[in-house]
Order: structure tokens, then sequence, then C-alpha cells
């Protein structure tokens, strides 16, 4: 049985462990578009502050590890498109070279991609996003060469408070600007004042209900401003305005979509065409206490659904 996975982070990993464990016998081979499989993405926070040396240390598995357990993997290329109707994924590498993967079963664990919030100036040299290794890798580089000391960190969700947290202790000068009533908007407002509490006990500056508009070049660093009076420096920024999931592959392949174009998905991890499985970031989540589907981002959900898948 050939098991192609589109994705090699918490819900690619754990549904090709699984499907090993299930039946040793299966080909398993996980596409994978850069070339940090299994990596704890969740743990990139900790090592930007210091507290994680080596970045080597946040793989879960290396690639030895991962290959001597049967799973084969194709670092370094990308999903381009997947024909259902022949079972076919078409693949490139970093040269941009093709080539045809046949599967019997397929799971798409494509995450999600930063938001880019309607803001101007999101290109501007200084401005960061964190998702992935090679982001962090960027803002580690800007960190050790332009000697920051100042930063203003938009977006007050999981990412910007851990953020907020590393960079103080960095030693850096942090201001968080949220455009929610308080920051981390997924739990109850009182917790949410509490946690705010903490930031400005720890000196972060804290600006909430404010809708950044802009992000401007000024007097060597960069300006970050709303619709009005507010204008924060900073000699650097991070955007981390949540997530969205990445399914322009499945949508292509005609896979029906749902909550925020999130791959739609039964209990099973089932897509809407026959053999073709989704899971992680990119699919929506069926919530227990809710009884309902909801979009529900986070490493250890992805996990789980892999292995369901």
């Amino acid at each position: 049985m050939k098991l192609l996975i589109i994705g090699g982070s918490d819900a690619g990993i754990s549904a090709a462990l699984r499907a090993r464990e299930l039946n040793p016998d299966a080909d398993v081979t996980m596409v994978v578009a850069d070339r940090f499989p299994n990596f704890s993405i969740c743990g990139l926070p900790f090592f930007l502050s210091g507290e994680v040396s080596d970045w080597r240390t946040l793989a879960h598995r290396t690639r030895e590890q991962i290959e001597a357990g049967g799973i084969g993997l194709l670092l370094e290329h990308r999903a381009e498109g997947i024909d259902p109707e022949r079972k076919r994924v078409m693949v490139s590498d970093k040269t941009g070279k093709t080539r045809e993967l046949g599967y019997d079963r397929l799971v798409i664990g494509t995450g999600a991609e930063s938001v880019r919030p309607e803001i101007d100036g999101l290109d501007l040299p200084g401005v960061f996003f964190l998702r992935w290794m090679d982001d962090s890798f960027a803002f580690q580089r800007h960190l050790e060469e332009e000697k920051p000391k100042s930063v203003v960190i938009v977006g007050g969700g999981y990412i910007g408070m851990e953020m907020a947290d590393a960079m103080t202790v960095r030693g850096l000068d942090v201001t968080v600007i949220e455009y929610g009533t308080s920051v981390l908007t997924t739990v109850d407002p009182p917790l949410g004042e509490l946690l705010r509490a903490e930031l400005l006990r720890h000196g972060v500056r804290v600006h909430t209900g404010v809708a950044v508009t802009a992000i401007e070049p000024v007097d060597g660093g960069l300006q970050v401003r709303d619709g009005g009076t507010l204008a924060v420096k900073g000699d650097m920024v991070l955007v981390a305005a949540g997530g969205a999931p990445n399914t322009e592959l499945a949508r292509k392949a005609g896979i029906d979509t749902g909550i925020r174009d999130a791959i739609r998905v039964n209990r099973l991890m089932e897509t809407s065409l026959p053999d073709v499985y989704a899971a992680g970031d990119c699919v929506e989540t069926w919530h227990r206490l809710l009884r309902d589907y909801t979009y529900l981002p986070l490493g250890t959900t992805a996990h789980k659904q892999g292995r369901v898948a």
C-alpha cells in the first residue's frame, strides 16, 4: 500500500508513524517543503530567546531516525498539484524540476500560513513573520547583525505572547499592539487582563483595541501606527496576526473547504475525495465541547488528527 503524505510537521509525521505501526509493509513517503521534518515549531520563541541554544534540538527526530523507521523523505519538495482520478501528485524540487508520485492513499498536512493583514509596509526590511524554521533564522540573523534594542509586536495571540516573553528575556524593549480588547483573545477576558498585568509587570507596553494600518521607516527604525494618533517606534517589527489554513493545493484538486477555507473532513479525517485524508492546521476540527466544527490550529490537535487519519 502506497501512502503519500504532504507535509512533515505534527500531522504528517504522526500519520506516517501510525501507518508504519499498523502496517509495517506500507510504502510511506512524506513530501516536505523545507528541510526540517518533525521540528517543534512551537519551540521557535525559545530558540530566539536564547533559552534553546541550538536550533537542532527542536527536532523531535532526526532525518536518519525517521528514515530508519521505514518512512521515505522528500525534503525541499513542494506539492504542486493533485490528480485524484489518476492518484498522482505533481511535486517540484528546489531547482524547479518536477516529477509525479503515485499513491493508494493520500494525507494532506499542508498546515497554515501567516496572515498578512491589510497593513502598508509589510515587506519593509526589519519586518518579520514567524511560522517556519526559515522565518526564525531570518529573525535570528537580524537580532545578531543589527542588534536591535526594541521590537513592536503586532498581535497578542499565542505567537505574540510567546515572542513578547522571548524578547524580554533577550533584553529588548517590547511593545505589543492587539486589535482585540485584551491580549490572548482565545481565553476569557478576565484571564486576558491577568496576562496583560503580567506583561506590564515585566516592562512590556500593551495597546489593545488598536487596528494597525501602516508600518513606516523612520529615524533608522520603524514606526507602527493606526489610523488615529497612535505611533509606536521600534528597531524591528514582528507581525503575528494569526494563521490561515494553507489549502490552495486541496482546493485546486476539488476538495471541499469550510470554515475559513479550511479543508472539510469527517470524524475519520476523510476529505470529499475518495482515499484522500487531511489533518492539522489546514483542516476543520471537531470540537467535543461545542459538538460542532471549528478552526483550531494547534500542534497537539494536529498530532492527534494525523494519527486518526
